[in-house]
């Protein structure tokens, strides 16, 4: 592009693009060279790089100054509509009461306690304390507030928490940067003191023993990939922590837990396509890391060891023979010979229908996360009879909505209720405590502790959500979410917004969100596309949506985008898509496939340049991204495949629409550059006069920027693009805050 100011199409002037340099970089696989004029954007330590960046934030700025009101008016309709003095549902863990409050002008929570009793009343006793929004209780206490910890730091997050059995100590991790690294410390909650071990540069996840000792952990190697799990022995140096576990396979991702009844420490290792689980027992001195099953056997499970009836058992949850995973029953000694003559006992039989999420018990109950006709759901069913012909029926908790998400939201083994998060399009996300069903309550009984309060005169019927779906090429059906404010009529003059994600086996759930209302209150009718790729349809719906089918993912997305166009509820020509991280991928493609169909694309934390970043083992993540997506490197089918789809490798000269690539500078798993590169090739192509903006969040990760506030800034940056470029920037009638 030329150095001279543009128009953009309303025929304002805007300055000119920031222009990279070309310094031609090659890159040679299975025969082919594809020359890269931008890789030198890389270097995020050259000071020219990051005069770049601020230029391109300086170019955004300019581009969508006349957006501030709007954005400001959205942040406000947020702002205004979530209660910010609130705070969490107290759940109970051993003697005590945990909960996190949020206060009015804080940009991070604080995390309480507060003792529980226990009287024999076993239900009772499991019944959270009344806790009021912005008013201490007797005997509350203060274990960590993170507007004292983020004060003077440019980022804030919590990465982990522990609270030792006894409830005397409590470690917590802390990253300052947004690069997912965190420090660790440990407080004596008995006199406020911080213990001199601190823990530099650990990762997500952290434990203590069953007996206090000693304090587990994750690392992570070069490629940022979870590599080790190390025991720390208070009061010892962290230099001789020893390793517990080592995993050097780098397509192979590391993480532990603890047992359900705290007997065993579960170690996780595993990518997409299968797994191994590790067992150490903490009441053995001696204990060795034992494997449940090899993984190359090539079976992606869970393991979950637990007594039934005083005797040792494992539950597994696995896919042998079973693509949408069963449930079932092993003896630790049938495991440990070969898997051909090994017997399990079937708990939960496989279901072309149902695919089953993961199991875990209780003291007396199993607990079954299922998915079923899109929707996620919980089972249950006692112990008693478990994996024999006297098991008992499961028991669901009933809602009365079509489209919902219900999910475990923690349970604790000797309790007798287990706690669910439930949600819908238009429901705020609500807690329930299930009690178990027993002999006396069969069916259990849901009990609601908290609705999230949403301000600002909000009410649900003002809304529709309904369930379409579209017909993509080869016949497959593709679900649709479809939401829409109820005054919105089918005449074929809305606006309309489509969203997708497709990959990793990840469903697009319903979920209750403050910020899709505002665009839903500009009559933006917001199409959320269930793509291949996903986890929706069960497993084979991830299947035909990875490696060699991965295009489905994309032309699914632009089929759902017809059947937008031609439902009769919006104008095609006002149509625009959004999309993060993998989904900034899909955001890519079908910017490069179907440019003419959208108004404005908004693709965040994008992995528009997959291929370069796949062929690096050393960059992170990259090994893991194999199971997902191929493995370039070795396979000169996989690497074909992803050249001819790769967003960055297929610009071409076509007139794109308005995009907005949203990224951060510390982001550790899409990395600044792919964007940066990207959206100077699109401006090299582009043979329309739309612009192309880059906002890069210099202080942010991959999820963003860290307080709540800054977050609401983004989200509102965003839909104010979306609603600008469709024309969809006045309030419906009546619609809004009240």
């Amino acid at each position: 592009m030329t150095s001279t100011s543009l128009q953009d199409s309303t025929g304002t002037a805007i300055p000119a693009p920031p222009v990279a340099k070309k310094i031609p970089t090659e890159r040679t696989h299975h025969g082919e060279t594809f020359v890269d004029n931008y890789e030198w954007l890389r270097d995020k330590e050259s000071p020219e790089v990051v005069e770049h960046l601020w230029a391109e934030n300086a170019y955004q700025e300019a581009v969508t100054a006349r957006q501030e009101p709007l954005r400001e008016a959205i942040f406000q309709e947020i702002k205004g509509r979530t209660q910010e003095t609130d705070l969490s549902v107290p759940h109970r863990k051993d003697g005590w009461w945990y909960f996190s409050r949020s206060a009015e002008g804080k940009e991070y929570g604080i995390h309480c306690r507060v003792k529980a009793q226990d009287t024999g009343d076993k239900v009772a006793d499991w019944t959270p304390p009344a806790v009021e929004a912005g008013v201490g209780i007797p005997g509350e206490e203060i274990l960590l507030d993170g507007n004292v910890e983020a004060e003077g730091k440019p980022f804030f997050s919590v990465g982990g928490t522990a609270v030792t059995v006894d409830g005397n100590l409590y470690a917590y991790a802390v990253d300052n940067s947004g690069d997912e690294r965190f420090t660790l410390r440990i407080k004596d909650l008995r006199t406020g003191e911080l213990l001199p071990d601190v823990i530099e540069n650990i990762f997500y996840g952290v434990a203590f023993s069953p007996d206090g000792s000693r304090l587990f952990y994750t690392v992570v190697d070069e490629s940022w990939r979870p590599y080790q799990v190390k025991a720390h022995v208070l009061g010892t140096p962290v230099a001789e922590d020893a390793v517990v576990y080592q995993e050097d396979d780098p397509a192979m991702w590391l993480g532990f837990e603890l047992s359900a009844d705290r007997r065993y420490l579960v170690l996780g290792i595993g990518c997409s396509e299968y797994s191994e689980t590790r067992l150490l027992r903490f009441d053995e001195p001696t204990a060795t890391v034992s494997i449940v099953i090899s993984r190359d056997e090539r079976i992606l499970y869970e393991a979950e060891p637990f007594l039934l009836d005083g005797e040792e058992k494992v539950l597994l949850t696995h896919n042998r023979g079973a693509i949408n995973s069963m449930v079932s029953l092993a003896d630790p000694a049938g495991l440990r010979k070969p898997l051909a003559e090994q017997t399990w006992q079937t708990v939960v039989e496989h279901s072309g229908d149902v695919r089953v999420n993961g199991a875990g018990v209780t003291a007396t109950h199993l607990i079954v996360s299922i998915r079923k006709d899109t929707i996620e759901r919980v089972q249950v069913m006692e112990l008693a009879g478990l994996g024999t012909p006297a098991q008992q029926e499961p028991v669901e908790p009933a809602f009365d909505e079509e489209l919902y998400t219900a999910g475990v939201g923690g349970s604790d083994y000797e309790a007798p209720v287990i706690r669910l998060g439930y949600t819908s399009y238009f429901t705020p996300s609500r807690i329930y405590d299930f009690v178990l069903p027993t002999v006396e309550r069969p069916a259990g009984e849901l009990l609601l502790r908290k609705e999230s309060p949403v301000l600002g005169g909000y009410d649900g019927s003002d809304y529709v959500a309904m369930r379409e779906w579209a017909t993509a090429a080869d016949g497959t059906r593709i679900p649709l979410s479809v939401l829409r404010h109820k005054s919105i009529k089918q005449d074929s003059t809305a606006a309309g917004l489509v969203y997708g994600y497709g990959s990793y086996e990840m469903s697009m759930d319903p979920g209750f969100g403050i910020a899709r209302l505002s665009l839903l209150d500009r009559g933006v009718v917001f199409v959320i596309a269930h793509i291949r790729g996903g986890g929706e349809l069960g497993r084979h719906w991830y299947e035909d949506g990875k490696k060699l089918t991965k295009k489905n993912t994309f032309t699914d997305f632009v089929d759902a985008t017809d059947w937008l166009a031609g439902s009769g509820w919006v104008d095609p020509s006002r149509i625009a898509a959004l999309g993060g991280s993998a989904g900034g991928l899909l955001m890519g493609a079908v910017a490069n496939m179907a440019p003419e169909k959208y108004a404005a694309i908004v693709a965040q934390v994008p992995f528009v340049d997959p291929l370069t970043s796949i062929l690096d083992p050393d960059l992170p993540l990259s090994a893991l991204e194999w199971e997902e997506w191929g493995n370039p490197i070795t396979d000169p089918q996989a690497y074909a495949y992803m050249k001819s789809y790769s967003p960055y490798e297929n610009v071409r000269e076509v007139a794109y629409p308005k995009i907005a690539a949203v990224t951060s500078f510390n982001d550790t798993r899409v990395l600044y550059v792919e964007p940066a590169k990207w959206v100077q090739e699109l401006r090299n192509k582009t043979t329309g006069s739309e612009p192309i903006v880059m906002k890069i969040e210099m202080d942010g990760g991959h999820g963003g920027a860290s307080g709540r506030y800054v977050q609401w800034r983004e989200r509102a940056w965003d839909y104010a693009f979306i609603a600008d470029a469709l024309g969809a920037t006045e309030l419906l009638p009546g619609a809004g805050l009240k």
